[in-house]
């Protein structure tokens, strides 16, 4: 569950690199974004976690399991057997600023490296049983409506040292957020 709190961590920073990079050439379109994260951990620990969490939703009783799935899909999360999904809002002051605000206790770096290239890289803290975390990776824009990107990033799995490859996009999916609400601005 801490692999799948690190991509949404990810998913939450990443949009807000990749607007603060942009700040005249490409903005993010505000509205409803879909991220899609694949990761593959040193250990393999975390993929037989996530294993072993699908195995347990399948298992559910029917009723059960479409309640855990909409309790999920209303955080804007989805599992499924080539990684995870979240779904994010962005706003139209987000947009404008070129700014999402990073997950509290996490920072972030952007370097352009050319019109529809970035670098990225970014820490988190950790706190409430989360490790900490560090990574860096680069991001490449697709117009204002997708993006693909990839990263490396260390953090810990049961008190050991770990480090996952990650491979990320995205894609505008609506202007209308719907139930998913956009991560606040700070002031």
């Amino acid at each position: 569950m801490q692999m799948l709190a690190i991509a949404v961590t990810t998913a939450v920073l990443l949009p807000g690199a990749l607007g603060l990079a942009h700040a005249q050439a490409q903005k993010m379109r505000p509205g409803l974004w879909e991220h899609s994260v694949t990761m593959k951990s040193q250990s393999g620990q975390m993929e037989a976690a996530m294993a072993e969490m699908q195995k347990s939703l399948a298992s559910m009783p029917p009723e059960q399991r479409r309640q855990m799935e909409q309790m999920m899909a209303q955080q804007g999360v989805g599992m499924g057997p080539k990684g995870q999904t979240m779904k994010i809002c962005v706003t139209q002051e987000q947009a404008d600023r070129d700014a999402i605000a990073p997950q509290q206790g996490c920072t972030q770096k952007v370097e352009r490296i050319n019109a529809n290239t970035m670098k990225v890289a970014f820490s988190c803290k950790g706190g409430q049983g989360q490790p900490p975390s560090s990574g860096e990776g680069t991001v490449s824009m697709q117009g204002p409506t997708a993006y693909t990107g990839q990263f490396k990033f260390k953090t810990e799995n049961a008190g050991k040292p770990e480090q996952i490859d990650m491979a990320q996009s995205g894609k505008w999916l609506s202007d209308n957020c719907g139930a998913i609400k956009p991560v606040p601005m700070a002031r």
